[in-house]
């Protein structure tokens, strides 16, 4: 198996790898980006962007992506398709092992994200960017004064239809037990007007057409009978994010919640480790938020790199 080395390995091409990429080419480090797909993570399954600061509404996730991947090339960074299966930090090099090659590097960066979770919901792959998200930050807005569907009763699910009954006419909450009577935001959310609440209840399909979501079927604890819930979108949060991290084991340090534990820099447990974006299993997961852990990790990663104590921004040019 051929080995390939580099300065800086970024496993993950979302928007945190890419933007870290391009900050460490333009800072003259050979760098490469390990992707297995750009066609599943959170940003490229976004059907529109309407909140990334000076890009057009009408851009669709993907579009973004490309963008951001190709600036990223542009200034040298090399973009490989690999599926990552194992990792070796335990020296001063690090070693990523793939079945394209094994790539050695001084500087490694995670940027897997947190969708880890499997489509487990007939219909909910199907319909992933079609009615289907894990986001209603990123989506609520486009059903406005339409119906909806949340399915979930962990604090994601609970925050996320939160922010959907700002938008929808109705929001459809889905939980397969009671909240807990101590939960005081399960409480609140029950008390706005606009939910729906479905106890005792469990999804089994999200159902559709060409256009997209048309309606999910659920059924109660206790009762033969299916029922049809006629909506537009299906928020599904039954198992919440997880963070993919399977590669890694127990080399460096986690976050009680699975999130990989940074510093300020975005520095791991490991020496000349970062991890940035959704892996951290941060609270807001938004593309602008990745992109900017991406630069953090990057100008940490030029500190490292050249032995400096100080960080030179990059706008200053003296």
């Amino acid at each position: 198996m051929e080995t390939y080395e580099f300065d800086v390995v970024i496993i993950g091409g979302g928007p945190a790898g890419c933007t870290c990429a391009l900050y460490t080419s333009r800072a003259d480090f050979k760098t490469v980006i390990l992707d297995k797909n750009p066609d599943v993570g959170a940003l490229a399954i976004t059907h529109k962007i309407a909140n990334y600061p000076g890009v057009p509404g009408n851009m669709s996730g993907d579009g973004l992506l490309t963008i951001m991947r190709d600036q990223a090339i542009e200034f040298g960074t090399e973009y490989k398709r690999a599926q990552v299966f194992g990792v070796d930090i335990s020296g001063e090099k690090k070693t990523v092992y793939t079945p394209e090659g094994t790539f050695v590097c001084r500087a490694l960066v995670l940027a897997t994200g947190a969708m880890g979770r499997t489509s487990s919901i007939p219909g909910e792959a199907e319909f992933l960017g079609r009615g289907v998200s894990y986001c209603a930050t990123c989506d609520g807005a486009f059903y406005k004064e339409k119906e909806v569907a949340v399915a979930g009763l962990n604090p994601e699910a609970v925050e996320e239809a939160q922010v959907l009954t700002k938008f929808a006419s109705k929001v459809h909450w889905i939980t397969v037990k009671e909240p807990d009577a101590g939960d005081e935001h399960a409480q609140h959310l029950l008390s706005l007007p606009n939910i729906n609440h479905w106890n005792r209840t469990r999804l089994l399909s999200v159902e559709g057409d060409q256009m997209g979501v048309t309606g999910v079927t659920v059924k109660k604890k206790g009762e033969s009978e299916q029922e049809s819930l006629k909506v537009e979108g299906a928020f599904i949060y039954q198992s919440g994010s997880k963070p993919i991290t399977d590669f890694v084991g127990d080399a460096i340090e986690f976050n009680p919640d699975g999130g990989v534990k940074v510093n300020d820099m975005m520095a791991t447990s490991a020496d000349g480790v970062w991890a940035i974006g959704d892996i951290r299993n941060t609270p807001f997961k938004q593309a602008v938020v990745a992109a900017g852990d991406g630069c953090v990790a990057a100008m940490s990663i030029d500190r490292f790199l050249n032995s400096r104590k100080s960080i030179k921004p990059d706008w200053d040019h003296s």
